[in-house]
């Protein structure tokens, strides 16, 4: 089984690759005028310390941000992203990490609005407590995020980024993302939808990329950083990807520009990569 609580995983590699695009999306539908959502179905706590408790117990986020930690030589979409986390340590030293609420908190306006669920009876109190100071923006909601999609979509600005992220700590977890992205563009869309994944050996983790494919999305983008070989014993991630429903025109590009960065920086061994794909089928 794979333990993938947010708090132990705070600012791996797959962390770094998620909330690069994750940046890239709120900033993308910031430009317009007019309000969006923010929806994330598995919150987790909002911020983690990563000198203490759950995070340093395993220390990932040395092979993941820390290796980004303190450069300047990075392409402009990693040093926005960079900068965000920076924000969240100014004292200059790497201490707290920011999750994907936290990081879409500062990339969204006043009219925007974020709706938040996480199961987990714990992490849903540090999440109330981490944006109790912010209002009707923030709502919390402790409860199941796949089934919560179904009363909020569409939302009423009738322009969101759902943020989909399990554990898949339990295989029916794949299925379930499968069956929610297909409901909720039935329902809305025009949405964009964002999708973090697994590398694994497990069987089921290989076989959800070409399910998404069949998706009836007209526009989708797949992205993979791969930062090791798998390991012989089938144990461990070596590697996430990321599915993107009605992705911005420019992200492509900007992937094509930072994945090989992310490949030098965070490949641990020479079973590192990337792979980037897309469909448009309303070209």
């Amino acid at each position: 089984m794979l333990s993938y609580r947010h708090a132990f995983h705070a600012g791996n590699h797959a962390d770094v690759l998620k909330h690069l695009v994750l940046v890239q999306l709120t900033r993308y539908l910031g430009q317009k005028d007019s309000a969006f959502w923010y929806v994330d179905t598995h919150a987790g706590a909002g911020a983690y310390a990563l000198d203490s408790g759950q995070a340093a117990k395993l220390a990932e986020y040395r092979d993941g941000i820390g290796r980004l930690w303190g450069r300047q030589d990075l392409p402009s979409a990693l040093q926005d992203y960079l900068g965000l986390v920076r924000a969240a340590n100014p004292d200059g030293r790497l201490k707290i990490y920011p999750g994907s609420p936290s990081l879409a908190m500062a990339t969204t306006r006043t009219q925007d609005r974020l709706r938040l669920f996480e199961l987990h009876s714990r992490d849903v109190v540090r999440l109330r407590e981490h944006f109790a100071a912010c209002g009707k923006r923030v709502i919390v909601e402790e409860g199941d995020g796949f089934a919560a999609l179904k009363a909020l979509l569409p939302p009423p600005p009738r322009r969101a980024l759902v943020l989909i992220d399990p554990s898949y700590e339990e295989r029916r977890d794949y299925d379930r993302v499968v069956h929610s992205l297909r409901e909720s563009l039935s329902r809305f869309p025009g949405g964009t939808y964002l999708l973090w994944y697994p590398q694994l050996t497990r069987l089921e983790a290989h076989h959800l990329p070409p399910r998404l494919k069949h998706l009836p999305a007209r526009r989708w983008l797949q992205v993979t950083l791969r930062v090791r070989t798998p390991a012989s014993d089938g144990f461990g991630m070596h590697g996430s990807g990321l599915f993107v429903i009605n992705p911005p025109w420019t992200l492509e590009a900007t992937l094509q520009a930072v994945m090989p960065c992310l490949v030098e920086r965070l490949g641990q061994d020479a079973g590192a990569g990337y792979t980037l794909e897309s469909q448009d089928s309303a070209r």
